[in-house]
């Protein structure tokens, strides 16, 4: 399976946190899974960093992706195909990151790990 992280999945797994649901995390660590982060993962946990709502053990700009490469985790660039997608999603979800997320996860046929409810309004594969 290929699975696309949301933000909050990717911050839970990498500080351990116990909200993260024992069949993600599972799915995560399962070596015949790939696991990508998009960039608009690390852009909004940059920015949450910035505004003071996310705190983390060294700048963004190095820990983010230092946590990806460790965890063996892929990059996944957002792309044209990609945003074009954002013009075929019913206005259900406000968060310009999270739709982002969900078109990537759309175009390239991803498995989306969330705990947002909302996103089962979209017509997306998910990993609860």
């Amino acid at each position: 399976m290929s699975i696309l992280l949301d933000t909050q999945i990717f911050l839970w797994y990498i500080s351990r946190d116990s909200r993260l649901s024992v069949s993600i995390l599972q799915a995560i660590r399962d070596p015949a899974n790939t696991v990508f982060v998009s960039v608009v993962v690390i852009w909004e946990a940059i920015i949450k960093y910035q505004l003071g709502k996310l705190p983390l053990p060294q700048p963004p700009h190095l820990y983010l992706p230092e946590q990806r490469k460790l965890h063996q985790m892929a990059s996944l660039p957002v792309d044209e195909a990609c945003v074009v997608q954002l013009g075929k999603l019913p206005s259900v979800h406000r968060d310009p990151f999270d739709r982002l997320i969900i078109c990537q996860a759309i175009e390239y046929n991803l498995t989306l790990a969330t705990a947002d409810d909302a996103m089962k309004q979209y017509p997306v594969k998910l990993l609860l």
